[in-house]
């Protein structure tokens, strides 16, 4: 019940001396509760229902290294869990005393929405994440970015982050103005899942087999043979136009040749 609503009450069982059960029925409090409201505002009249915290800091408001610690459980451990479950598992087995409103709100802060989110809420996201995605330059940024937005794609929760290093490698192209010269260019950039290391960078005028070619080189020269790549559906990944399924057509692609080569 907000201030005001309090306070006519109050008002008005004072000034009429009205009926205090009828009273205690609408404020659902005790009367104890109920005897202190009156005292407060034969002394202070209106002022007394103004909280004297208003406008600033709560001191009980959430510390920025809890904040952290959920962010951490969620990603490393517990993604996937319906907000409600994860609010449970953090007072059960990290004792993180939080309300199940209080871990949306630092989740959100991060852009991780529920499994349970509607379609309207993810299409919001996704147009957020885009327009954060476009303007940003950083190519770190930018990995950052897509890999939230793969996440809202999913059609199920996202499977957790690789356990080591080179395990996997996510690779995708953005385009930008990335020079500032009037004209855009596509970064091609591939990521590790586990550490979100940027292993590959390679700009073209356009998304190309060229430009992925000189990613995986990269890679392979710096970092070795990696387990697995994570990719969209382009054609330049693999080709899934021709429906014939029989064994003497092979639709395989370049890019994928050059993987089961490496």
């Amino acid at each position: 019940m907000d201030e005001n609503k309090r306070y006519r009450i109050i008002k008005k069982l004072v000034d009429s001396h009205g009926n205090k059960q009828r009273a205690l029925h609408k404020l659902k409090c005790s009367r104890q509760h109920l005897n202190r409201m009156i005292r407060g505002y034969k002394q202070q009249g209106k002022a007394f229902f103004v909280h004297g915290n208003r406008g600033r800091k709560p001191p009980s408001a959430t510390p920025e290294q809890v904040k952290q610690d959920v962010l951490y459980f969620y990603k490393d451990h517990y993604y996937g869990a319906n907000f409600k479950h994860f609010t449970e598992i953090l007072a059960t087995h990290h004792q993180i005393l939080l309300s199940p409103a209080t871990v949306r709100a630092i989740l959100s802060q991060d852009d991780i929405i529920s499994p349970l989110a509607t379609r309207q809420t993810k299409r919001n996201l996704k147009v957020k994440l885009k327009a954060q995605k476009q303007a940003s330059k950083s190519p770190n940024k930018i990995a950052e970015l897509q890999e939230k937005l793969l996440t809202v794609d999913d059609t199920h929760p996202r499977r957790p982050r690789s356990a080591y290093f080179g395990q996997m490698i996510q690779m995708d192209a953005s385009e930008h103005d990335w020079f500032e010269t009037g004209n855009k260019a596509f970064l091609h950039a591939a990521i590790d899942d586990a550490t979100s290391t940027v292993v590959g960078l390679y700009f073209d005028t356009q998304e190309t087999l060229n430009g992925y070619y000189h990613v995986t080189k990269q890679i392979l020269s710096t970092y070795g043979v990696p387990e697995l790549f994570y990719t969209d559906r382009r054609t330049v990944f693999e080709y899934t136009l021709h429906r014939d399924t029989s064994l003497e057509k092979d639709y395989t692609t370049q890019f994928a040749y050059a993987k089961v080569c490496s």
